[in-house]
């Protein structure tokens, strides 16, 4: 009878200095954290996706800081001008995940009719460089577990091929370029890289992705004149080997 009134007495005392931490200490830090007011970005009209936003399309209001994403936009000069890449609603909070500084797709007005965009699997991580790459990068692709023998090749024809986009498995791009400073990456892994390569650079693609597993190399990333640099190399091999247009911008 004693123990189990010591234990009840134990109980208690403890249940009272929880009560006590939780007032005195835990229930001030949230109270602080939800009276902290922030300025965010917020949409005042619908925005669609692939629009570029103007200044009458957002305002600025204060709300509460408490578990606010990190994401969250507060500096309206950083939404102005910008492309919406998915359609927002009045009264979203822009995240910058949602915009771009060029219009989502925008890379497919690089084609001249003498060249295609092509979209290849990357059927695991490392495939992709662990979702490293990013639009302007000039790529190398080797196959690996090609064919009935499972070989591994380093085509000459695909040494040097420029990359539009890496996608996710939602359709989402990473819109973020070598010279995007401060902007968050697309942290999904990649599921498709789209390139812009000739027509028979495509046929030997499209095989070596149906048949065996692409891996993409990290060639160059910088400025777009030394990037056209590697692409005239490739050009030059496609033209004297007969397997494309010596155009390759």
């Amino acid at each position: 009878m004693k123990r189990l009134l010591h234990n009840r007495t134990a109980l208690g005392i403890g249940s009272i200095i929880l009560a006590l931490v939780i007032c005195l200490i835990v229930a001030p830090v949230i109270s602080t954290a939800s009276s902290r007011h922030v300025t965010v970005v917020r949409v005042t009209k619908e925005i669609k996706e692939s629009t570029q936003i103007k200044k009458d399309m957002i305002q600025t209001v204060k709300i509460g800081g408490y578990n606010l994403p990190s994401n969250i936009v507060t500096d309206p000069d950083k939404v102005i001008g910008k492309y919406a890449t998915a359609t927002l609603q009045p009264g979203d909070n822009i995240l910058d995940s949602k915009i771009s500084a060029q219009a989502p797709n925008a890379y497919l007005s690089q084609l001249d009719g003498k060249q295609v965009a092509l979209s290849v699997s990357i059927k695991n991580f490392a495939a992709g460089l662990s979702g490293k790459l990013m639009p302007g990068d000039i790529i190398s692709f080797n196959v690996a577990d090609y064919g009935d023998l499972k070989q591994t090749l380093a085509p000459a024809e695909l040494r040097y091929v420029k990359l539009l986009a890496a996608t996710n498995d939602t359709g989402v791009d990473n819109t973020t370029t070598a010279s995007d400073k401060g902007k968050s990456k697309q942290e999904d892994m990649p599921s498709t890289l789209t390139v812009m390569v000739t027509p028979e650079q495509m046929q030997k693609l499209v095989d070596y992705d149906h048949n065996g597993q692409l891996h993409a190399g990290l060639v160059y990333r910088g400025t777009k004149e030394n990037a056209n640099r590697f692409l005239s190399v490739q050009a030059k091999y496609l033209k004297e080997n007969g397997s494309g247009d010596e155009n390759a911008e």
